[in-house]
């Protein structure tokens, strides 16, 4: 039995058993059908599992015109998204089976889900794809700036994950998750035979115990595909992992996964495990639970294949990855009483230590120190007096990057900017454990360009 059979086999059985009050009828049941290792094993199995993958048949030329940046990329430059579709042409393209966020509230956006669907359909039709059967797949990108970032893609179990503020489960959210967001994004999901991911996924593996062992013998892997990415992507290439090399890296994630040792990393006493945060692609993740339990609710047949969404699992501490700071620029606001009740309300003093920031304001700039945190991180502490200011008082908040820019914004009349630190890496695990999700904007991993490029799909109606 592979781990994706025995997570769907005690499902099932946990759905039997509400229907069966006696234990005993149950417990047969149990154990004629799907053996008695199936609970010995499943507590302690991680959400990440083997996939059946599809992969296109087309060779390098044709790969750099299939593979695109995710979709909430660009989404004030549409003239990247034209860009793409001229790249793309009439080929195969992931480009035709996802919908760029620019055009999210486009009037045609209607009949263009209709036009992905049936893309869809034709590119399974037309045979298209190769599918690697119960199997993971080596990421290794080359970004732009050379430095190379490796991931293994596989499936998440989405029956582990919750993205409420507050959450214990195994898979959580870094950042507040906009519930209006999803609505318009299960429009897209609901019907389509196909996912591809650009959700990305976090674990702190500092003793590289999980991917650094595949990476250290690529040589003894199947090579997947190998190429160019279009319009300063980098370079992507892709291995095949199956059979004792995925069991090996379950074992580590198990490992990762012990709760005693989970506890004594991270100093704590009887919590939950956080094995999973997410990076990058929340509100997609969020999306596929939303129509999983759309699809269980109802009973349909389906409803086992959309369990799981593929995803890309990155540890934390690959050198390609970067946390920026995102800023904070308020505008159309009483600046002068801001300050007052920001001072009064976080105990601001002037200079740095703790918790600190930097006020740019009417051509200057001043660090302040925060006496009276509410959260673990200065972000945290920040954004709860802010949505508590402005939904009281007239102001408009927007999210910088770049220093340069917030000083740019901040020189029009009634405006004032934040300039906050960079989260270290060291801090997100902690800070999840103990704030549950952080604000919105918390923190931006790398350029739009480095993020993850379509590739990988899967079958899910």
């Amino acid at each position: 039995m592979t781990r994706r059979e025995i997570f769907g086999s005690y499902f099932v059985c946990g759905e039997i058993k509400k229907l069966l009050p006696n234990p005993v009828f149950y417990a047969t049941i149990l154990v004629l059908n799907f053996g008695n290792h199936i609970k010995k094993g499943i507590d302690d199995m991680t959400a990440f599992t083997s996939a059946d993958i599809l992969l296109p048949k087309l060779g390098a030329e044709d790969m750099t015109k299939w593979a695109v940046v995710a979709c909430d990329q660009y989404t004030s430059e549409p003239q990247y998204w034209e860009k793409t579709a001229q790249i793309a042409g009439d080929s195969p393209s992931a480009l035709k089976l996802i919908l760029p966020e620019v055009y999210l509230e486009a009037e045609n956006a209607p009949q263009r889900i209709a036009d992905i669907n049936s893309t869809m359909e034709k590119y399974l039709a037309d045979g298209l794809f190769n599918e690697y059967k119960d199997s993971l797949i080596l990421t290794v990108r080359t970004q732009a700036d050379g430095k190379v970032r490796t991931g293994l893609v596989g499936a998440i179990d989405l029956e582990q994950y919750d993205y409420n503020k507050g959450s214990t489960s195994q898979v959580r959210a870094t950042e507040a998750t906009v519930a209006s967001r999803i609505p318009p994004r299960v429009k897209i999901r609901r019907d389509a035979a196909l996912e591809l991911p650009h959700i990305m996924i976090l674990i702190d593996d500092v003793k590289k115990t999980v991917i650094e062992p595949l990476e250290a013998r690529l040589d003894t892997l199947t090579k997947v595909y190998d190429f160019e990415l279009m319009q300063n992507g980098g370079h992507l290439a892709g291995y095949l992992v199956s059979g004792e090399d995925a069991k090996a890296v379950f074992a580590a994630l198990d490992a990762l996964a012990d709760k005693a040792d989970f506890n004594d990393r991270y100093g704590l006493t009887g919590e939950d495990v956080l094995l999973y945060a997410m990076g990058d692609g929340n509100h997609s993740l969020a999306t596929a639970k939303a129509c999983y339990e759309e699809k269980k609710a109802a009973g349909s047949p389906d409803a086992q294949l959309a369990r799981y969404a593929l995803a890309e699992v990155v540890n934390l501490h690959s050198p390609a990855l970067e946390f920026e700071a995102i800023h904070r620029v308020i505008v159309d606001v009483d600046t002068a009483d801001l300050m007052t009740d920001m001072t009064a309300a976080l105990g601001l003093e002037k200079g740095t230590g703790g918790q600190c920031f930097t006020v740019v304001l009417n051509g200057t700039e001043e660090s302040y120190t925060i006496t009276k945190p509410s959260a673990n991180l200065t972000v945290g502490s920040l954004q709860s007096f802010l949505d508590g200011y402005l939904s009281a008082h007239k102001g408009a908040i927007d999210y910088i990057h770049g220093d340069d820019v917030v000083r740019s914004l901040c020189a029009a009349d009634n405006s004032i900017g934040f300039l906050l630190p960079s989260m270290t890496k060291a801090e997100l695990f902690p800070t999840v454990i103990k704030d549950g999700a952080l604000p919105r904007k918390t923190f931006s991993m790398g350029h739009a360009h480095d993020k993850r490029f379509y590739c990988e799909a899967r079958k899910i109606r």
